[in-house]
């Protein structure tokens, strides 16, 4: 029996209809997917952005000593351990200065605080700060009236608000450690599969976009996360041979603050007045020129280049992704934010590009590369 031009449109209508109608149910359970799993969509990221980091290194020792189960929980755990075991250490330090910080304190409280030695030895308003501090910090009614002024319930409210996020935060932490060893033990089987969707959808672009991604996040821990661990070590030496207290807990600091551009500075700056008050202002000048001339150095020729080379990204985007993520999505955005940027300057340069094919290149496969 042959078919009537009108049952071929009719047929025709009713697949496109049938098509439409499931592209909309497959939206509308993605869409209530990410809302069910809004809370617990960062730790899903960080789990991924862990695994993008680790899985060359991952893949070199698989080769080496074969898959298993024994393997990604080993990787897992070291992860966990690299942020658990600084946060132990500044907890138990904490914990052992907070008795010396109630015996200040009440010091404080019953003499004062006495002016420094250095202060009347400015090159300019000496004279001035003495005055100042004399009348502010020295006599004991002054400093007691301040500290009694202080809202005791708003103290407590601040307390139970940082307990909580501390609990957030632990959940977070802890879902993106099970994200991360799922990702590492089934990592195979998920990049096939996102390959296919990937090719099924988008076509070649796809995985070019993919690409880019990988490698900003490849980049990004390497210009973040490394670099600021550098900073941290060569600040905390400096800390050490200057005398200021506690110098392995603000390299810590330091270098955890030097993971996010221009926010070394502050720590550094706390270490330096810590200085002038207990040492002098000769160690204070040496850490507050070298900590300028490290975070110079660091923000503006290291960082960039490993974070922008890696993509081929631009200065400039790599500070907006930087910047504008981490305001957008905080600690998250640091990674997230140049992965956008570089995946955005990779779709204008095949927008705008005459020879596509020579942007997108050829690949044997993505399992590698990650």
């Amino acid at each position: 029996m042959t078919e009537t031009p009108s049952t071929i449109n009719e047929d025709v209508s009713k697949s496109v209809l049938q098509r439409r109608a499931r592209g909309f149910l497959a939206l509308f359970f993605v869409a209530i997917a990410l809302y069910t799993l809004h809370n617990f969509l960062p730790a899903l990221l960080w789990g991924s952005v862990f695994a993008i980091a680790l899985w060359p290194l991952y893949k070199k020792l698989e080769r080496k000593f074969g898959t298993g189960e024994w393997l990604p929980l080993l990787f897992t755990v070291a992860v966990a351990l690299i942020f658990l075991a600084p946060l132990s250490l500044l907890g138990v330090k904490i914990a052992d200065e907070t008795h010396s910080v109630l015996l200040w304190v009440d010091d404080v409280r019953h003499n004062g605080i006495p002016a420094p030695e250095w202060l009347g030895r400015l090159p300019f308003l000496s004279t001035q700060a003495s005055n100042w501090w004399q009348a502010h910090l020295t006599s004991p009614e002054r400093v007691s009236n301040f500290m009694h002024s202080v809202d005791v319930g708003h103290s407590m409210q601040v307390t139970r608000q940082v307990g909580s996020q501390l609990a957030q935060r632990g959940m977070v932490f802890s879902f993106s450690m099970l994200t991360l060893f799922f990702l590492l033990k089934d990592g195979d089987y998920v990049i096939r599969k996102a390959l296919l969707g990937s090719q099924r959808l988008f076509g070649k672009q796809g995985e070019t976009i993919a690409r880019q991604i990988v490698s900003s996040v490849h980049g990004t821990v390497s210009g973040l996360v490394l670099v600021g661990l550098g900073e941290g070590v060569i600040m905390g030496i400096a800390y050490a041979l200057t005398g200021a207290p506690q110098p392995l807990i603000f390299a810590m600091i330091t270098a955890v603050a030097a993971m996010i551009p221009l926010l070394a500075w502050p720590t550094v700056g706390i270490v330096v007045l810590l200085l002038l008050i207990k040492s002098g202002m000769v160690s204070a000048i040496i850490v507050a020129v070298l900590g300028s001339i490290v975070i110079f150095v660091a923000d503006h020729f290291v960082r960039p280049a490993l974070i922008g080379g890696s993509t081929q990204l631009p200065f400039l985007w790599v500070l907006l992704g930087i910047l504008g993520g981490a305001e957008t999505w905080g600690l998250l955005g640091l990674f997230l934010g140049p992965a956008i940027m570089a995946s955005l300057h990779l779709l204008w340069m095949l927008w705008t590009s005459d020879k596509t094919e020579e942007i997108i290149g050829t690949s044997d496969s993505v399992s590698e590369d990650i």
